[in-house]
């Protein structure tokens, strides 16, 4: 049948300009598994948008050390924000939209796992170090807000295919070391028997003291598939099992990186996440023309941080000279050495006695205490059920392939957290005072006391209906009309303050929408077909989004959240045009034009740089951009490049906290608001992208690999309206970060078919680059010691200026990774 049968509204192939050698540069992608792939045929030659491809060779060929690494490096229109600095904490971001770890992030993707949703109950993150690499066999990234993949698909989906034991048969061992320390060990081993029985394990430990001060990173990662298969059913249940813990020492003082790139603001940065799932999958063949798929599966994750903070309402404040009766409460509790008199910033750096004394007095430790110990638990549950039927058979003598599924996804969280106050030390750690002051509960007495405990159960339940339905309306044309209706509750209570109380948690609320998609392919010949398409998707708020929407009570992420008002749905209308070919059948080209735009897109809005912010609704943003790509292979060389032009704007007027902006309405130094206008760009999106490689098999035993990824400039957070500037001697930094070129380079010896020995070196020149950035108020000079009250005038209301700067993310510098994988007893599909 030439059908361009596929059920993600108008999916298609793309361009592999990572393919390994000429006859992986197109590839025709079966997707298996519950998304909306499910048994779905993308013809080559019967294109509708340019989705990109990875096999697990190509993966593993990249050696890189995860999936986001290679997506850095080698897809389409996909860059990373470093803001962790942690190499399994990364924003992964495509056309502007991000699928990030970190809760505040504007989630915009949607990330399958044979038909399991790994975006998390609460928040919407994804984690990135609960994935291990080796068990994909591929990935398929599926551009625009195409409705059948669900809620969060507002930019693109991301849909994961994992290995068996009949495509992926055979044993192997892989052993790597790199630079600081970097030790890694994984082993897979698979089979299958003549009856249809199958299976799949691989698991893999890493250790990594990190390139940052203090950033070691532990994680383990098991992964294991059972199955069995004939020609009508496949039925398989998966389990898998990570236990990792990070250490993510994020943004730094762009005065203390001048100093040293290595350095970290405050610490400690530390997640510890635990996760297991169990995921059923079947489908089953009724007849030549009608199949049946579903899935049901079961998650649970347990995530705890610590989190030292600079708490940023000392800024402002006396820190140094305890008073009389500060003194006195010292000496009633056996402390003894405190000054009596001239305790100063000039003779006292890094002051403390105040703390102390403020935390056994339970009088203003918010505000003589310059250090926060933020904590946070968080339990999550989820729960869901799919099924799908495919029939493909002839409409009034054409050809026509319909799919319709149901789903239903329960899910439940409980989130606590607790912030406890004390002072900075000299290595920029973080003591902890105790004392009955010593938590930010709000007894403080100060006017500035603020309450920072979370006790929250978020629950929330989504009913889903989709349906596609691709027809064949001639040799050359075909039509794909698709359709999803979501209905989401999330029932939020709050344990510590209750309902119909000022700042309660507690709330019902509702979401539903019908979203469509429609998509055109044109296919005049084998080498050349074009595609139009209009896609809508949606996003209802998490439980944190609508715990922390208040701008009057702004909360500390990802520590803290605070009550009302509601949120709005994010709605998300795309639309595509481009085309695919080959020339000579060996120069694949690609090029495409999009237009994404947002109504009630949800921002964190940051208010200082310790994490206090709140979640709006901005009226409209907007994404729009032009893709290119092209690959060939001369013999044993093969080339390609991708490039991005990306333009990500808001659309509407928005009045926004501007803390650390330049141009805020208070004045240099004080906290203000800033105005957004139409067009102005958004934060963290480049407006270039542009990705190379080069491959040289040298001989049948050694391979070479170039690969370079360049970025464009783009503005730090906090400079929503592109109008800050650095002005002496109130602010440090600029409003934008500059583009970076990355060069990465790989050897690989294969002495034996059964042994493959690798080096790969990163950022092959050294640069120094920064990959993310944020305004914010500085609590150190440029010798890194702490000042309080930095400026003495001017006063206004009894507040003092403080000094602002631009706090970057530094991206890693020179890398190497060395490696030897033994492999034998089958093999691999690639």
């Amino acid at each position: 049948m030439r059908l361009a049968t596929t059920t993600a509204a108008w999916s298609t192939l793309a361009l592999l300009a990572t393919a390994a050698s000429a006859d992986e540069i197109i590839d025709t992608v079966t997707v298996i598994g519950v998304t909306p792939l499910t048994g779905s045929l993308v013809d080559r030659n019967r294109v509708a948008a340019p989705v990109q491809t990875a096999s697990s060779k190509q993966i593993e060929r990249s050696h890189a050390l995860d999936l986001t690494s290679y997506m850095n490096r080698h897809v389409g229109s996909v860059y990373v924000n470093d803001i962790q600095n942690n190499s399994l904490q990364p924003d992964v971001n495509y056309r502007g939209y991000t699928a990030s770890p970190l809760l505040g992030t504007p989630q915009g993707l949607s990330v399958y796992l044979d038909g399991m949703r790994l975006n998390q109950p609460f928040g919407d993150v994804v984690s990135w170090d609960l994935l291990p690499k080796e068990a994909l066999a591929s990935m398929t990234l599926i551009p625009g807000s195409n409705p059948v993949f669900g809620s969060n698909t507002l930019g693109g989906a991301l849909a994961l295919q994992t290995k068996d034991g009949i495509g992926y048969p055979g044993y192997g061992v892989e052993v790597n070391y790199g630079s600081y320390n970097r030790q890694r060990v994984a082993a897979s081993a698979a089979s299958y028997a003549e009856n249809g029985l199958h299976w799949f394990a691989t698991g893999n430990e890493l250790r990594d003291d990190g390139w940052r001060d203090d950033s070691p990173t532990k994680a383990r990662q098991f992964f294991g598939k059972l199955g069995w298969r004939n020609d009508a059913t496949d039925v398989s249940i998966t389990g898998s099992y990570a236990d990792t813990d990070l250490t993510g020492n994020g943004l730094q003082d762009v005065q203390l990186l001048s100093q040293d790139y290595e350095s970290v603001y405050t610490k400690p940065d530390q997640t510890k996440n635990e996760s297991y799932l169990v995921n059923l999958v079947v489908t089953h063949k009724l007849t030549d023309t009608v199949a049946l798929s579903g899935n049901a599966h079961y998650r649970s994750i347990q995530t705890h941080t610590l989190n030292g903070d600079l708490n940023d309402d000392s800024l402002g404040e006396s820190l140094y000279q305890p008073s009389a009766d500060e003194r006195e409460a010292l000496e009633e509790a056996g402390y003894t050495g405190f000054p009596t008199s001239g305790e100063t910033q000039a003779n006292t750096p890094f002051p403390f006695w105040r703390c102390v004394a403020n935390a056994l007095t339970n009088e203003e430790p918010n505000e003589k205490c310059n250090g926060l110990i933020n904590r946070t638990r968080t339990k999550q549950h989820d729960a869901g059920v799919s099924l799908q039927a495919t029939f493909t058979a002839p409409m009034a003598s054409l050809n026509n392939q319909l799919i319709v599924g149901v789903s239903g996804l329960k899910s439940a969280a409980k989130f606590g957290q607790s912030s406890q106050f004390g002072y900075v030390l000299p290595d920029r750690s973080i003591a902890a005072v105790d004392g009955p002051g010593a938590f930010a509960d709000g007894t403080q007495e100060s006017e500035d006391a603020f309450d920072s405990r979370v006790d929250l159960d978020g629950d929330t339940t989504t009913r889903s209906v989709y349906f596609t339905d691709t027809v064949e309306l001639s040799r050359v044309m075909q039509l794909t009309l698709s359709g999803r209706y979501d209905r989401t509750t999330v029932d939020n209570e709050d344990n510590i303050t209750a309902a119909g109380e000022s700042g309660s948690l507690t709330a019902k609320h509702r979401f539903s929408r019908f979203n469509p998609a429609i998509g055109v392919t044109f296919n005049p010949s084998d080498g050349l077909s074009a595609y139009v398409g209009y896609t809508e998707g949606s996003r209802a708020p998490s439980s944190i989004e609508l715990g922390c929407a208040d701008p009057e009570n702004p909360c500390r992420l990802p520590n803290a959240m605070a009550g009302d008002p509601p949120l709005n749905q994010v709605v998300t209308r795309t639309m595509e045009i481009g085309a695919r070919g080959m020339v000579a059948k060996h120069l694949a080209w690609n090029i495409g034009v999009f237009r994404a735009d947002n109504r009630d897109d949800i921002l964190f809005v940051a208010d200082d740089t310790s994490g206090f912010g709140y979640f709006k609704n901005f009226g409209k943003t907007r994404r729009q951009g032009v893709e290119l790509g092209a690959s060939s292979q001369f013999g044993p060389l093969y080339v390609g490049a991708n490039y991005t032009y990306l333009d990500a704007t808001y659309r509407s007027t928005e009045e926004l906290l501007g803390e650390g902006n330049s141009s805020n309405e208070e004045g240099p130094g004080f906290e203000g608001t800033i105005d957004v206008e139409p067009g102005d760009r958004i934060p963290l999106t480049p407006r270039h992208i542009l990705k190379a490689f080069a491959g040289w098999d040298v001989t049948e035993q050694i391979s070479l690999s170039l690969d370079v990824i360049n970025i464009g400039s783009s503005y730090a957070r906090g400079n929503e309206n592109n109008e800050h500037e650095a002005e002496a001697p109130f602010y440090l930094g600029p409003g934008e970060i500059g583009g970076y070129t990355v060069l990465n380079l790989g050897v690989e010896y294969r002495p034996m078919q059964s042994l493959q020995l690798f080096a790969q070196v990163n950022n092959l020149l050294d640069r120094e680059y920064y990959t993310g950035a944020q305004l914010g108020s500085t609590g150190f000079n440029a010798n890194g010691e702490f000042v309080a009250r930095p400026f003495d005038d001017p006063i206004v209301d009894d507040e003092r200026p403080l000094l602002g700067s631009t706090f970057l993310a530094p991206g890693a510098p020179r890398t190497y990774w060395l490696g030897a994988k033994f492999s034998f007893s089958g093999a691999q599909k690639r």
